[in-house]
């Protein structure tokens, strides 16, 4: 007996200054697969290890999964003047995550550019207006001072440190506009 196809959510297209934040595709593997086979780039992700194409692959089908089980999840970020992957960012919760996160990587060339604060933004504006979630962390490890400045950039603070996936993490939490622990 066949069952009928689910189709995948509409995965909104968010627009900043200088990015386009888009759904993933195909089309975006190759320079997906390089972000992550890069050891500089995973290395505050995960087991710190680079991924080859396989997990690469794997990878960015989860990150498409993320959207059908949860209805949000991470956008490839698309520069608005050419087209180029710049990265990824978005939301995630897969089972065991702590809280809701705010993440995002850059490809070593787009590093340094405001480009993780800018996209994080529109990020957020999304999880408090359209998901109407109360809150969203980050998740950055010691000696991780990049993300660490993008956070507090982005008016989050530290609320917890705790051990998370054997390694030791900092929890940025970020609240929508007028929340009480803004006051």
């Amino acid at each position: 007996m066949s069952r009928p196809v689910q189709a995948m959510p509409d995965i909104p297209v968010l627009e900043t200054e200088r990015l386009r934040l888009v759904a993933f595709n195909e089309g975006h593997f190759d320079a997906y697969a390089a972000m992550l086979a890069d050891p500089e780039s995973t290395r505050w992700i995960g087991d710190g290890q680079p991924l080859d194409r396989m997990n690469a692959w794997r990878s960015l089908a989860m990150l498409l999964g993320h959207w059908q089980l949860r209805g949000y999840g991470m956008w490839a970020l698309e520069r608005k003047t050419d087209g180029a992957f710049v990265g990824r960012a978005g939301l995630m919760r897969p089972e065991g995550w702590p809280d809701l996160e705010l993440g995002w990587m850059l490809k070593p060339e787009h590093r340094h550019r405001g480009y993780a604060t800018e996209a994080s933004r529109a990020v957020l504006a999304f999880a408090f207006g359209t998901l109407q979630v109360p809150r969203v962390v980050s998740l950055v490890r010691p000696g991780n001072e990049s993300a660490a400045k993008v956070a507090q950039r982005l008016g989050g603070q530290v609320v917890d440190d705790i051990d998370f996936l054997g390694a030791p993490v900092q929890v940025y939490a970020y609240y929508p506009p007028h929340h009480p622990a803004d006051r």
